[in-house]
């Protein structure tokens, strides 16, 4: 298991959440969570689009990326 770096300001939002049971920024926090999320599946599908033993799976892994990413099919190559 590695470790995920999160914004100070998500990791209080936590701790208000849990500790002190404030649910007034339970929207802030899943937002939040899920930029990470996406963050780290980005990050996935570099890393496996740069180091996949096929150039079949490297090419799908990068159109995958590119979709994720939001690019326009007429920007790729």
């Amino acid at each position: 298991m590695g470790n995920i770096m999160i914004p100070q300001e998500l990791f209080q939002q936590l701790i208000r959440y849990h500790l002190l049971e404030d649910n007034s920024c339970m929207e802030e926090i899943q937002r939040g969570l899920e930029r990470k999320l996406d963050s780290l599946v980005l990050r996935e599908l570099y890393g496996k689009y740069k180091t996949a033993p096929t150039q079949e799976e490297r090419e799908k892994a990068r159109q995958e990326y590119l979709d994720r990413k939001g690019v326009p099919d007429r920007f790729r190559w």
